[in-house]
């Protein structure tokens, strides 16, 4: 006969939690005017455009292939910028490359701010600076790849084996020669997996980032839904669908290939 593990007993301070995230819950629905029969009553209007959508409009593709290209190389340009910036930053933000507290102090702080602001409000303001189209979106995705590579490479530098770097400065190397063979062999492949994953997150983002108007097939679907034509919304849908599920995949597959 097998022991039965005791039971763990519920503590006093589990309770008073789940008490504080039951009234924050009744207060929160409250305060929103959170309506669960609005959203059952009109549940039928959203199981009408559901199924137009189930139904997609295949005749479309060639319109909307363009635009998903265009999506693709906003991906790959606001990648490519932003993990190059973030990659010189690191090494500036380091603190086992730069041993000045301050420099490294006020540059994590500028690092802080810029990871502070979501893609969808740096896709707005781009907008409003220089335009509705393409060039919107990929400065967007710059600044949001280099903030999402940023803290993840910083980090993979501060965690290297310091010994290469020890003894090229015994040798008499400089700062340059320490970056080159000691710390690029060691972070390289962290670098390369950190790029991908964020091009697997560009990829979604600026499918969204089109519908406010920084180019991509955003823009085409934003059409679609504003003339009602959800048979195209729904092809555009799963092209972009398909589309993420073959590069996060590839991407993972690289990603995994590296780190061994």
């Amino acid at each position: 006969m097998i022991d039965q593990l005791p039971k763990k007993k519920l503590s006093y301070w589990n309770l008073v939690w789940v008490v504080v995230f039951i009234l924050g819950l009744f207060v929160s629905t409250n305060e929103t005017g959170t309506s669960v029969s609005a959203l059952f009553s009109n549940f039928g209007q959203f199981t009408d455009i559901f199924f137009q959508m189930a139904k997609p409009d295949w005749s479309f593709t060639g319109a909307a292939m363009p635009y998903l290209i265009e999506t693709i190389k906003m991906a790959v340009l606001g990648t490519v910028i932003g993990s190059a910036v973030a990659f010189v930053y690191s090494l500036l933000i380091a603190r086992n490359i730069i041993k000045n507290r301050v420099i490294t102090g006020v540059l994590r702080f500028i690092m802080n701010i810029i990871r502070t602001i979501p893609d969808l409000l740096l896709g707005s303001i781009f907008v409003a600076v220089v335009g509705i189209g393409p060039v919107a979106g990929i400065a967007a995705l710059s600044v949001f790849t280099f903030g999402v590579v940023v803290k993840l490479f910083y980090e993979a530098i501060e965690t290297i084996d310091n010994g290469p770097s020890e003894a090229i400065q015994a040798c008499g190397g400089n700062k340059f020669n320490e970056v080159t063979f000691a710390v690029m062999p060691q972070v390289l492949p962290y670098f390369i997996s950190y790029t991908l994953y964020a091009f697997e997150l560009n990829i979604r983002a600026s499918s969204v980032l089109g519908y406010i108007g920084a180019g991509g097939i955003g823009l085409y679907l934003k059409q679609t839904l504003d003339t009602f034509q959800y048979g195209q919304t729904g092809m555009i849908t799963i092209v972009i669908f398909l589309v993420v599920l073959v590069i996060d995949v590839v991407s993972a597959k690289a990603r995994e290939a590296l780190m061994r």
